[in-house]
């Protein structure tokens, strides 16, 4: 599943569009690389996100096309939640 949409469907980001915006400014690493929105994701990856002075990172549990709000937090975990004071 391409990154943008995965942040869509699990609910990290709002829009598509928003998260397509957040990939293509280099705010989020698959496995520590950097990614673009069209990357693909798979399980077991590890994500990192950037969200204004914090940085979320995350694993991919599950991936499902459509997901109720209510089960979206099932498709990760998060590993670690951190601020950033060197922006």
């Amino acid at each position: 599943m391409r990154l943008d949409k995965f942040l869509k469907v699990s609910r990290l980001v709002k829009r598509r569009t928003l998260a397509k915006e957040v990939a293509d400014q280099g705010r989020v690493t698959i496995n520590g690389h950097p990614a673009k929105a069209s990357s693909n994701v798979k399980v077991g990856d590890e994500l990192s996100i950037q969200f204004g002075h914090k940085v979320v990172t995350i694993k991919i549990e599950s991936i499902n096309e459509t997901v109720k709000k209510e089960e979206a937090k099932n498709l990760y975990t998060i590993l670690k939640e951190e601020q950033r004071t060197d922006l």
